[in-house]
């Protein structure tokens, strides 16, 4: 078409100049949008929706934004029939999900990374360890794309090497999630899931979550159980791609991990008749119960005659709890039952860049890394030891540091002034001596330290450099374990970029060094995982390790003291 014959046809929108760019220069334009800008192109007209649907090139230019390793985005395409909107539509879908989460419990630290796979997110738990060349790190949960790049199909990891636990991600996924549940749904052959999980009371949605993965447990093949989950190298693409498809078969011939309800209500029927059969004990602590049996058989009726009046008032269900929803009515929405996990964006109370969790809920909390950027240059994730000179991973001649994962953010105080805060997310001691989620130091941005570093010289019998240091306060006994104290201090900033926070009246210091995690995780060991409920969030209050760790260890270095 020429000039003459586009402006003899009158007025010519827009949409069809676009239709007549050749697709290369789509793609280089492309490259300049975001995901949305094409979509909001689409949705112009229907010419533009099939030009823009079709255009592989222009949804390839957004994958290598999003996917920058050219080996990776031509196996996932592959995977996909060679569509890159498939793959770029997991790409934006999964990108929420993907960061740090965290959950109180156990009080050493409970922090999950969520990874890009294999067309896929990989959540896997880094394990409270000592300082080593490998860091130790758990599965937690998968999440595959199906064949439109949507982010459905979930297996949940736990118990054994081999074992997974299908499922599905709730399509309500939020963009701009913090908290990751994993609950229950229900569904009939003609509907699509539903839920009302977190109506049910503790107990119910325990002993259901328990149920489910006891009924829906997959034993993977010896070839795909010793599989990688991400890749290391482009070596690991073609035998990823072997395993997404044979993982896939799985959770089609699974039925999604859908369990008939006639199935989990037996299955919750034997859990209570188990947990109401009484063990064996003595004959002497059995004379003796009855003995007590019988006093409590005089108080128990007196109770009952005190409170009979107000309980006929009142239903059964009403009596108990009236805001739960009955278990056998959530049952009875659907003719089957499977796990799910869902993204929400919840309103969370936050303090220094920690938010406060609930201890009754199977949920994940995401935690804000922030970026680094002039002014705020040591935001984000650090790791390091206690004691100087500061510990090696190569090191073995100084065994039993143990390491410790901070979360470096800036806040501003009541007056206005920055701050950075540093807050534990994970420790390597035996057991705990800080909660989860306390401020391990905090410095005054705009105050320079007068304090002096004590050494002056490092690991490597280097000089020791200062390059800015800053005033502030560390964490030391307070009232208790729950309410830490604080004590002056200083951080100071080496010539090799390492951070040392140095607390004034013992000299006790705490050397920190920045951490890429991912790279971390894919080149550190994988050891065996909780069973799958516990694995995903550990709801028991505990003050140890409770996590797997790799065979032959057995201890863990003694906790430091600062003070």
């Amino acid at each position: 078409m020429t000039s003459d014959e586009v402006a003899g046809d009158g007025e010519v929108d827009g949409a069809e100049l676009i239709l007549l760019l050749p697709e290369d220069v789509l793609g280089l334009i492309s490259a300049h949008l975001r995901p949305r800008d094409l979509l909001a192109l689409s949705a112009a007209s229907r010419s533009l929706r099939n030009a823009v649907s079709t255009a592989d090139k222009a949804w390839l230019a957004q994958c290598r934004r999003l996917l920058p390793t050219a080996s990776h985005l031509l196996a996932w395409r592959a995977a996909l029939a060679h569509s890159s909107l498939a793959v770029c539509r997991f790409l934006h879908s999964a990108a929420p999900l993907l960061g740090l989460w965290a959950h109180q419990n156990p009080e050493l630290g409970n922090l999950v990374l969520a990874l890009p796979g294999f067309l896929s997110l990989v959540a896997v738990r880094s394990i409270p360890q000592e300082l080593s060349p490998r860091l130790l790190w758990a599965p937690v949960f998968e999440l595959l794309a199906d064949h439109r790049g949507h982010p459905a199909f979930l297996f949940l990891h736990g118990a054994a090497h081999d074992s997974l636990f299908p499922g599905l991600l709730a399509s309500s996924l939020h963009p701009l999630a913090n908290t990751l549940f994993l609950e229950a749904h229900t569904s009939t052959s003609t509907s699509t899931p539903a839920s009302h999980f977190s109506r049910l009371a503790f107990a119910d949605r325990r002993h259901l979550l328990n149920a489910l993965v006891a009924a829906s447990r997959l034993t993977l093949p010896p070839d795909i159980a010793t599989a990688p989950l991400f890749a290391r190298s482009d070596a690991d693409l073609p035998l990823l791609a072997a395993r997404r498809e044979a993982m896939l078969r799985l959770h089609s011939q699974s039925g999604g991990g859908m369990v008939r309800r006639t199935e989990i209500e037996a299955l919750l029927i034997g859990a209570r008749k188990t947990a109401a059969a009484p063990a064996d004990t003595a004959g002497d602590k059995m004379r003796l119960r009855r003995s007590f049996s019988v006093v409590a058989g005089f108080v128990r009726n007196s109770l009952r005659q005190m409170v009979a009046r107000s309980a006929s008032a009142n239903s059964r269900a009403e009596y108990a709890h009236p805001k739960h929803l009955p278990l056998d009515e959530f049952l009875r929405a659907g003719e089957s039952v499977g796990l799910s996990l869902r993204g929400a964006r919840m309103r969370l109370s936050i303090y220094r860049n920690w938010p406060s969790m609930h201890d009754n809920r199977f949920v994940l909390y995401k935690l804000t890394t922030q970026a680094p950027m002039p002014g705020r240059e040591y935001a984000g994730l650090w790791g390091g030891t206690f004691g100087w000179p500061p510990g090696r991973p190569e090191d073995e001649r100084k065994p039993g540091k143990a390491l410790f994962f901070l979360l470096l953010s800036y806040e501003e105080d009541s007056e206005g002034k920055l701050q950075l805060i540093a807050t534990k997310v994970l420790e390597g001691t035996h057991y705990v001596v800080h909660p989860n989620g306390s401020s391990m130091f905090i410095v005054r941005v705009g105050e320079p330290s007068a304090e002096t570093f004590p050494w002056q010289t490092d690991e490597e019998s280097r000089a020791v450099e200062i390059k800015r240091s800053f005033a502030g306060e560390g964490i030391a006994t307070g009232y208790g374990f729950r309410y830490p104290g604080s004590k002056p201090g200083s951080l100071f900033v080496l010539q090799d970029g390492r951070l040392a926070f140095v607390w004034r009246e013992n000299k006790a210091v705490l050397t920190l060094q920045r951490l890429d995690l991912e790279d971390m995780i894919r080149r550190g060991e994988r050891v065996p995982a909780l069973p799958p409920i516990p694995n995903f969030a550990y709801l028991t209050k505990s003050y140890s390790n409770v996590f797997a760790v790799a065979p032959g260890s057995t201890s863990f270095p003694a906790s430091p003291r600062y003070f």
